[in-house]
């Protein structure tokens, strides 16, 4: 691939990345890779998502012309939903193909360390997996309208395993992430910028706009001023690779427990995993359990 300009100065933009995802529709402008996510029916993260993603960033670090990817939903309701619980494994097992190891949690930091830059554009609803992500993107702007926020693994018995207790604790501080992990409640777009869930919230009709402009801009800039900028932050900033390694065991082992596994098993009876009862997930989530005492 090469940068190609129209007679205006801008990027002119390529139809079609020359790899053909499942889930994916890829289109190249100038430096930038825009990438919308487009798994039916509601953008679960599973064995082909996962298998389309791990592709992908192969393919783009690859080529010294590709700068910046923006990630997009193809599906207004769900940017990604969460992973797919029913299968585990398989998702596990295409991650192992880039990272060697059956984990998203060391895809996802992966992502993070890549010389490439990342950036989310949300529309919808993000959440667990989904939300994990997004926070592995260098820079996450979302719709004041319709995007909505979530980490409800907790909600099943479980910690998050992809990565969300590294990232939220070190960019909301201890408080505001244990009551987003513990609550699994569903956090609308401006108070996920209040918390510093992501970089901003901005009008709807103005946010591809915005994250267009960025994207070009970062990606004429030199190379090596982004990737020594990505290096040192995240020597600050991205855990180290032992501490999701652990998170993502964890989470391994907690998906199998008994209670977890009942809880799931309930959750599924009652439309978990399907667009109409996600659309009010923390409403579902609320039922699984009989209230204590107050």
């Amino acid at each position: 691939m090469s940068d190609v300009t129209t007679p205006t100065g801008m990027p002119a933009t390529t139809p079609a990345f020359p790899v053909v995802f499942e889930t994916l529709i890829v289109r190249q402008a100038g430096g930038v890779l825009f990438v919308e996510i487009a798994s039916p029916p509601m953008n679960l993260l599973g064995p082909e998502l996962v298998r389309d993603l791990v592709s992908l960033i192969q393919h783009a670090e690859a080529d010294d012309a590709v700068r910046v990817l923006v990630f997009q939903s193809a599906d207004p309701d769900y940017f990604i939903s969460h992973v797919d619980l029913r299968r585990v494994t398989e998702y596990r097992a295409e991650a192992a193909k880039l990272t060697g190891e059956a984990s998203i949690a060391l895809l996802f930091r992966y992502l993070s360390a890549s010389r490439l830059v990342t950036i989310a554009q949300i529309e919808g609803r993000v959440r667990a997996a989904g939300s994990e992500f997004i926070l592995a993107c260098d820079m996450r702007f979302a719709a004041r309208e319709s995007a909505i926020f979530c980490q409800f693994e907790p909600a099943f018995g479980q910690l998050p395993g992809g990565g969300a207790a590294q990232h939220l604790t070190r960019l909301m501080g201890r408080g505001r992430a244990l009551e987003v992990m513990l609550s699994a409640e569903d956090y609308d777009a401006d108070l996920a910028e209040r918390y510093g869930w992501i970089n901003r919230a901005l009008p709807g009709n103005a946010l591809s706009e915005f994250v267009r402009s960025l994207a070009h801009r970062i990606a004429r800039f030199p190379a090596a001023g982004s990737e020594a900028v990505k290096d040192r932050v995240n020597a600050i900033a991205l855990a180290s690779v032992e501490d999701f390694r652990r998170d993502s065991d964890l989470f391994g082992e907690e998906v199998r427990a008994p209670d977890t596994q009942r809880l799931i098993a309930t959750a599924l009876k009652r439309g978990f995993q399907t667009r109409a009862a996600e659309l009010d997930l923390a409403h579902l989530l609320g039922e699984l359990t009989t209230p204590g005492p107050s």
